[in-house]
């Protein structure tokens, strides 16, 4: 038996370049793994199974089960396994948790099956499941360019601590609208993107006043109530709030485990869906055993 976790991200980037001729868009994002996590457990198995405690996520259209037959079908595994998957992250908020799920997948069964592929062939079947798939093979802070498939690792942020608040806001085919709700005044030439990058690697400070999202416009436009629970955030204590992916979850940066806990209570207290997490480094040789 494996068990690996598949942790959340947030962006403290994401710049919007522009649509490709594919119809996709060119992005330029900073991402950071924190500790909101899903669980997966592998087992050997006769056939490829899986079981999660949302039961509406246990069929074949879930990422786990489409990267294990991928990668079954890559390399012509005759195996089989039993994955079972316990959420932790919420659903559809915009912290990556179905992309962290495959990507945990890949590694899960590259190590069950003793398959020994590289992390390089991983990537390759990473970027054919999702956008932010290929980012959490390696996870910890690192810049990600093009539709998602070019992963440049950072050095570490350090420990930092994250509050995090989900609207009540449920939206079908998110992405797919907040990408189609763009116009031209949201594209951008991927500045912020790279100012934070360097900084980063400079050994600087990441201000708050640096974090930002390219979504920010459409987003405040396509879930009712968005910039009320800002604001509400902002009055609890946050110097700044920042969407994550294509929402609906806030969050903010913080340096002091004190600060984030105070502004999490005053939150929790209102009877806001809030979370507290801290900031994770990178995957170690390819995974995060639980």
């Amino acid at each position: 038996m494996l068990k690996l976790r598949a942790y959340a991200k947030i962006n403290l980037t994401l710049d919007i370049l522009g649509q490709r001729p594919d119809g996709y868009h060119d992005i330029a994002s900073v991402l950071q793994t924190i500790d909101m996590a899903d669980r997966l457990t592998f087992q050997d198995a006769e056939s490829l199974t899986l079981v999660c405690n949302v039961p509406a996520l246990s069929g074949e259209d879930n990422l786990v089960m489409k990267a294990a037959t991928l990668l079954a079908e890559e390399v012509g595994c005759v195996g089989g396994a039993s994955v079972r998957l316990t959420k932790g992250i919420p659903l559809a908020a915009g912290l990556g948790g179905g992309s962290s799920d495959a990507a945990a997948t890949l590694v899960g069964l590259n190590t069950l099956w003793q398959l020994g592929l590289p992390r390089a062939d991983l990537l390759g079947l990473a970027s054919r499941l999702g956008a932010d798939v290929p980012f959490f093979l390696w996870g910890g802070t690192a810049l990600v360019e093009g539709r998602g498939e070019a992963v440049t690792p950072l050095p570490s942020l350090g420990e930092r601590w994250v509050v995090l608040l989900k609207p009540p806001a449920e939206m079908a085919g998110k992405t797919a609208k907040l990408y189609g709700a763009l116009q031209p005044g949201d594209f951008t030439t991927g500045a912020a993107t790279r100012r934070l990058a360097d900084l980063i690697r400079e050994g600087g400070e990441p201000e708050s006043n640096l974090l930002s999202n390219g979504f920010e416009r459409c987003a405040a436009a396509l879930f009712p109530g968005l910039a009320g629970f800002r604001e509400r955030f902002l009055a609890g204590g946050a110097p700044r709030v920042v969407l994550t992916g294509s929402g609906p979850t806030l969050y903010c940066l913080l340096n002091e485990k004190a600060t984030a806990e105070r502004i999490f209570e005053n939150l929790r207290r209102q009877g806001m869906k809030v979370y507290l997490a801290r900031t994770v480094g990178p995957r170690d040789g390819g995974s995060w055993p639980n």
